[in-house]
């Protein structure tokens, strides 16, 4: 089974194609970028072109949902409905961290970066996951020891020192497509299945409010309906 694997939830933009009965990775891009909606779609269409492959050639999709900020999770996640309805195939949304702590050995703690001065935050036990996923300052993570924290590089020294020191690992993964499609055969086992409707891990309230009633002017009359 060919599946396409999709992450923009960080600032790495990570496009493969996998093949699910092998394993085998036909054809991958991660790279570090702001602009996922502009790369993601050229980026597919070059990976199908180098590994000798069409659009009508993928049999499932698989994206991450994030946690992430609303734009990159967007770009992603619409990108693979709209394929996935154009192609008549299923589309598989998996949490991103659930991919990268596949790529890790032993316990983990797996950050990204949430902004806002803040980051997104997972906890594993042998790529199972025991904690999260949640937002919350960098300084105000648990210390708890871990075999890996996979933490972006512009970020590891916001840590606390204790939880770099327990850790017995200090790097970082970004999610990859086979990883991400382990993850989707993780829960759903069987790809070619129909997908269940995807699902963002924004992990925040959005920006935007209801606006508070306002009080009428004093100078405004009141009418009531029956004075009508």
């Amino acid at each position: 089974m060919i599946v396409l694997a999709l992450d923009t939830a960080t600032t790495d933009l990570v496009a493969g194609i996998v093949d699910a009965r092998s394993g085998e990775t036909l054809a991958e891009v991660v790279t570090p970028t702001r602009a996922h909606n502009e790369l993601l779609v050229p980026t597919v269409m070059e990976l199908l072109a180098s590994a000798g492959l069409a659009f009508t050639d993928l049999e499932a999709i698989v994206v991450g949902c994030g946690p992430g900020p609303f734009t990159g999770l967007r770009v992603g996640m619409a990108t693979a409905s709209a394929f996935g309805q154009a192609l008549g195939v299923p589309v598989h949304g998996v949490c991103t961290h659930d991919a990268v702590a596949l790529l890790v050995r032993g316990s983990s703690l797996i950050l990204t970066d949430a902004r806002r001065r803040e980051v997104y935050w997972a906890r594993y036990s042998g790529g199972e996951r025991v904690d999260g996923p949640n937002v919350i300052a960098p300084d105000q993570l648990e210390s708890g020891a871990v075999d890996v924290v996979s933490v972006p590089d512009h970020l590891r020294a916001k840590l606390p020192p204790a939880l770099v020191e327990a850790a017995g690992t200090v790097t970082y993964e970004a999610p990859r497509a086979e990883a991400l499609v382990a993850a989707a055969r993780a829960t759903v086992r069987d790809l070619g299945a129909p997908g269940e409707p995807l699902v963002p891990l924004y992990l925040r309230r959005p920006d935007a409010k209801e606006p508070a009633a306002k009080p009428l002017s004093p100078a405004i009359p009141r009418v009531s309906i029956d004075e009508e």
